[in-house]
């Protein structure tokens, strides 16, 4: 496997996004992409198949379209973050990428939002994201650098999610018994509920 298909990440959920952009831009963070929104499909066998092995396919939209397919996580030996192989390439339309892979057996199965702002700092990708059900901070890079990037950020380590988004989505709607799967925010917009109900802050004391 080559290591650059790996993906090494950690995500943190705060309770807001203006604090951690300002500190970001203070220690010289670079805008990389302006905040857009995303819509990301998720496609799987009718059993979810993908599911099952802990991986994922999916189709995002925002300025582009990008197909993405991740693995397992991949336990190394003294990682402290989330290693995952990651194979993207981008498309020109997505509902033809879709399309296509309905006929190999994969079916759109669940649908997520959100609103993202990429930066640089230093080596390290730096991501703001705005979910329906709450405010993430994800950090991408050599993991020694993704540390030193968390500490610089005020982002306490012990706090850090080593888990996705629809696993999220997952356990707060099994917390709340939600009657819907879709990470969207027009799912959200009634519902009273968010990653505070299930989360600690991550922001150091």
């Amino acid at each position: 496997m080559s290591d650059k298909h790996l993906e090494v990440e950690v995500k943190f959920w705060l309770a807001e996004l203006t604090a951690v952009r300002n500190q970001l831009l203070a220690l010289g963070a670079t805008l990389a992409k302006p905040r857009v929104f995303e819509r990301n499909i998720r496609l799987d066998t009718a059993d979810e198949q993908l599911l099952q092995k802990r991986q994922l396919l999916r189709v995002r939209q925002d300025t582009t379209v990008t197909v993405t397919f991740k693995s397992d996580t991949i336990h190394l030996p003294g990682s402290e973050a989330k290693v995952r192989e990651e194979i993207e390439f981008e498309a020109s339309d997505g509902e033809t990428a879709v399309l296509l892979f309905q006929r190999l057996g994969y079916a759109p199965v669940q649908i997520y939002e959100k609103y993202r702002e990429t930066f640089h700092l230093g080596e390290v990708i730096v991501v703001l994201d705005e979910l329906p059900f709450g405010n993430f901070i994800e950090l991408e890079g050599e993991e020694v650098r993704i540390k030193t990037a968390a500490a610089q950020l005020g982002l306490d380590w012990n706090k850090r999610l080593l888990t996705n988004y629809l696993a999220l989505m997952a356990q707060l709607k099994a917390h709340h018994n939600l009657p819907f799967s879709d990470l969207t925010f027009a799912n959200f917009a009634s519902q009273p509920f968010s990653a505070a109900d299930i989360l600690p802050l991550a922001v150091a004391c």
